[in-house]
């Protein structure tokens, strides 16, 4: 008969030999190296996103004229200076002067209407728009520093990789 104590030697024994070899395959499937990561620190890039802010202006609006050219005033300032130019001395003189008050009436009258005309104006209120910039911070990956070999180099990551970095032929694995 088989003694209790052998069988239960046998299944420790059997246990013991599974585990060492789970270990050892364990051990040569992850047979990857590692780099200790010393930082990981964030990247920021500022993006800058449009929007439209509008207000209401009060502008000047210039009526629509009759004459723009101020022809009526010319001719009603030309008469009233030829009138009076006419009062002026006599013979020759009196139509130099005619003609002379009639000249510069003519020019004060074109000038009286034009001012007229700018001072026409009304007042209207006027949607204005401008597209302003908001800015703001957006992550874009992680500047990591590692150690390999006792030599250290820093790589950008999309992912905070967390203590330690995978090598694959040397160099750090980006997923």
């Amino acid at each position: 008969m088989i003694s209790k104590q052998l069988v239960i030697g046998g299944i420790v024994g059997a246990i013991a030999v599974t585990a060492i070899g789970a270990t050892a395959g364990y051990r040569m499937l992850d047979s990857a190296t590692y780099a200790e990561v010393l930082s990981a620190k964030p990247v920021n890039k500022t993006v800058f996103v449009p929007r439209e802010e509008c207000r209401d202006q009060v502008v000047s609006v210039q009526r629509p004229t009759q004459d723009p050219n101020q022809i009526a005033g010319t001719i009603a300032g030309a008469v009233v200076g030829g009138i009076v130019g006419s009062k002026v001395g006599g013979g020759d003189g009196k139509k130099v002067a005619t003609v002379g008050g009639a000249v510069a009436g003519g020019y004060a009258g074109k000038k009286v209407q034009e001012g007229m005309q700018d001072r026409n104006v009304d007042q209207v209120s006027e949607r204005v728009c401008e597209t302003m910039q908001d800015s703001r911070q957006e992550q874009v990956g992680y500047d990591v520093t590692y150690l390999l070999d006792g030599q250290q180099s820093t790589i950008r990551m999309t992912d905070d990789p967390g203590r330690r970095i995978r090598i694959e032929n040397g160099k750090p694995v980006i997923e």
